[in-house]
C-alpha cells in the first residue's frame, strides 16, 4: 500500500497547518489593530484578505494538481505560504500585513491538492478512511488555530503567531519533498483542458448537488463559529477571548469523532451517512440555542454539530473522488468553492442577525442553513443511481469505449 500511516499523518498535518493561515487572525484582531493603528471598522479586511486569496486559488491553482507532480506542487505552495506568513509577521504597515495574509491564503489551497493526492494514493477500499483522517487535519487547523493563536499572543505577541507558522510551513515543505512519493500522473493534460473540465463540472447534477450541500453545510458551520462568541461574552457569562477559545476543543472532539464516517463510506454508505448527518446537524442547533443559560447544552451541541459537519464533508468528498477519479484535484477544488462561499455567507449574516434578533435569531439561521442542505440531499436522491453517475462532461471528455474512471456498483451496461 502506497499510503502508510506515517504519510497519512504528514498529509493531515499539512492540511492542518496550511488551513490555519486563513483563520489565525480571528482571535487576535484587536491586538493587530492596536499595534498597527488600524481602525476597528477596517479589521475585517485582515480576515477577508485570506478568504479572497483562498477563493482565487481554488479556481486557478488547485486544478494544477491534475497536470503536474503534486508532491512538488505541495512543496512549492507550502514555501510560498511561509513567505506570506513572514511578511505578515514583519509587517510595519497594515497593507503589508494584508498582502502577506492574502498571499498565504492564495496558496493555502494546498489543502485541497493534498486531499486529492491522498485520495489517489489510497486503495479504493481504503479511500474513505484516508479522507476521514486527512480532512480531520483541516478541522484541527480551523478550530485549533483559535486556541494556539490566543496562547502565543498572550506569551509573545501576535507577530509570534505568524512567525511560528512560517517555520512550521517550511519544515513541512521539506518533509513532503522527502517522504511522499512522486506523482506519476503528472503531465497528462493541459491547463486549459483542466479549466474546461472544471467548468463542465458545474453543469453536472451530482457535482452540483454535493456542492450545494457543502454550501449550506459550511454556512451553518460558519454561523456557529462566527457567532458563538457573542452570547458567551455577554450576559450572564462574560467570558474573555481565551475562555471562549476553549469551546473549540469541544468542536475538535466532535470533528475527530467523525473520522469513522470514512469507514462507513468505504462500506458503501456514504450517501446514507450524509443524509443522516445533515438531519443531525439541524437538530444540534436546538442544544446550541441554549447558549444564554446552559453551557453544557452548548458543549453537547457543538460536539454534535462538528461531528455532523465532518461526517457530511468526508462522505461528499468520497463520492466525488470515486466518481471523478481521473480528475480529483479539479473536483475537490470546485467543490471547495461552494465551501468557501458558504463559510463567507455564514460569517457575513451571523452578526447582522444577532444584532437584530439575538442568539435565538442566529440559532434559527444556522438551523435553516442545515435544513436547506438536507433538502438538497433529498432532492439529489433521484439522481444517485450508479447508472446516472456517467455525467455529461465524462461523455464529452471520454468517447465511447474509453475508461471514464467512474465507479459503478451495477454490473449491467449503461443505458443509452
Amino acid at each position: 500500500m502506497i499510503l502508510t500511516v506515517g504519510r497519512k499523518m504528514l498529509l493531515a498535518t499539512t492540511c492542518s497547518v496550511a488551513v490555519a493561515t486563513i483563520y489565525l487572525a480571528q482571535p487576535v484582531l484587536a491586538e493587530i489593530g492596536h499595534a498597527l493603528g488600524l481602525p476597528e471598522a477596517d479589521l475585517g479586511w485582515i480576515v477577508a484578505a485570506g478568504q479572497i486569496g483562498y477563493l482565487i486559488g481554488l479556481a486557478f491553482l488547485v486544478p494544477l494538481g491534475d497536470m503536474v507532480d503534486r508532491r512538488k506542487l505541495i512543496f512549492i505552495h507550502l514555501l510560498l505560504s511561509a513567505v506570506g506568513m513572514l511578511l505578515a509577521a514583519a509587517a510595519p504597515r497594515p497593507w503589508l500585513l494584508i498582502a502577506g495574509i492574502a498571499l498565504a491564503g492564495l496558496f493555502a489551497v494546498v489543502v485541497q491538492i493534498t486531499v486529492a493526492f491522498a485520495a489517489d494514493l489510497s486503495e479504493a477500499a481504503d479511500r474513505g478512511r484516508t479522507l476521514g483522517a486527512v480532512t480531520s487535519g483541516v478541522v484541527v487547523g480551523i478550530l485549533g488555530a483559535r486556541v494556539v493563536a490566543g496562547s502565543l499572543t498572550a506569551l509573545w505577541g501576535w507577530r509570534s503567531v505568524y512567525a511560528a507558522l512560517a517555520v512550521l510551513l517550511s519544515a513541512l515543505a521539506l518533509l513532503v519533498l522527502t517522504l511522499l512519493p512522486p506523482d506519476h500522473r503528472a503531465g497528462t493534460t493541459t491547463y486549459g483542458g483542466v479549466l474546461r473540465s472544471l467548468g463542465l463540472l458545474f453543469g453536472e447534477r451530482l457535482f452540483l448537488v454535493r456542492g450545494l450541500i457543502a454550501f449550506f453545510l459550511f454556512a451553518s458551520f460558519g454561523t456557529l463559529w462566527s457567532g458563538l462568541a457573542l452570547p458567551l461574552a455577554g450576559e450572564p457569562w462574560h467570558f474573555n477571548t481565551a475562555e471562549i477559545g476553549l469551546f473549540g476543543i469541544a468542536g475538535l472532539t466532535g470533528a475527530l469523532g467523525a473520522a469513522r464516517a470514512g469507514r462507513w463510506a468505504d462500506a458503501g454508505r456514504a450517501d446514507l451517512v450524509a443524509g443522516s448527518a445533515l438531519a443531525l446537524l439541524t437538530v444540534s442547533w436546538v442544544a446550541v440555542g441554549q447558549a444564554t443559560w446552559s453551557l453544557w447544552s452548548v458543549i453537547v451541541g457543538v460536539i454534535v454539530l462538528d461531528f455532523a459537519v465532518q461526517a457530511v464533508h468526508v462522505s461528499n468528498q468520497h463520492l466525488l473522488t470515486s466518481t471523478y477519479s481521473h480528475r480529483t484535484s479539479s473536483v475537490i477544488g470546485g467543490y471547495m468553492i461552494f465551501y468557501s462561499l458558504g463559510s463567507a455567507l455564514g460569517a457575513a449574516t451571523t452578526t447582522a442577525v444577532y444584532s437584530a434578533a439575538g442568539w435565538t435569531g442566529t440559532t434559527l439561521l444556522g438551523a435553516a442553513f442545515a435544513f436547506c442542505g438536507l433538502l438538497c440531499w433529498a432532492a439529489g436522491q433521484r439522481a444517485n443511481t450508479p447508472e446516472r453517475f456517467r455525467t455529461v462532461a465524462d461523455t464529452r471528455c471520454h468517447p465511447a469505449g474509453h475508461d471514464t474512471g467512474v465507479v459503478r456498483d451495477d454490473p449491467r451496461p449503461p443505458r443509452h
